[in-house]
């Protein structure tokens, strides 16, 4: 496609926009099918719902039933439960020595932890979000 005509493509909406943001994430192209698939079992599993799309016709809009941070944190408690007995700190330590990490990434993790340490030592024990049994089981 010449340049000229790349140029002359409508802007992208918003949604179009975030869209367009998914598909670069994805590691291989997924066809319509594939697409409709994983939504309808999204819904089934909770995650997302449909509604008819406001302009009417057979088109849905799905939206997400539980936030992002909230499936991630679901997932790495899932992780560390079966792949680390529960014990988190091993694997913050394998990340630690197997990832690369920037001089600004490891001071965002060290003021974090410090934050944490600091409720504690206000609190005078861990906090709730803190506190977790080694080895033991963590349900939301």
């Amino acid at each position: 496609m010449s340049k000229e005509a790349a140029e002359k493509r409508p802007m992208l909406t918003r949604a179009e926009s975030e869209v367009m943001q998914v598909v670069e994430h994805l590691q291989r192209p997924v066809a319509y099918t594939t697409a409709l698939t994983l939504l309808r079992i999204l819904e089934q599993k909770g995650y997302v719902r449909h509604e008819a799309h406001p302009d009417g016709g057979r088109a849905h809009v799905y939206r997400p039933t539980i936030a992002a941070s909230k499936v991630q944190r679901r997932h790495v408690r899932d992780l560390v439960d079966r792949l680390f007995g529960g014990h988190a700190e091993r694997l913050m330590v394998g990340l630690l020595e197997d990832e690369t990490w920037t001089r600004d990434e490891l001071e965002s993790l060290k003021s974090e932890i410090e934050t944490r340490l600091k409720a504690e030592d206000q609190n005078g024990k861990a906090t709730p979000e803190t506190r977790r049994p080694k080895g033991g089981k963590h349900h939301e």
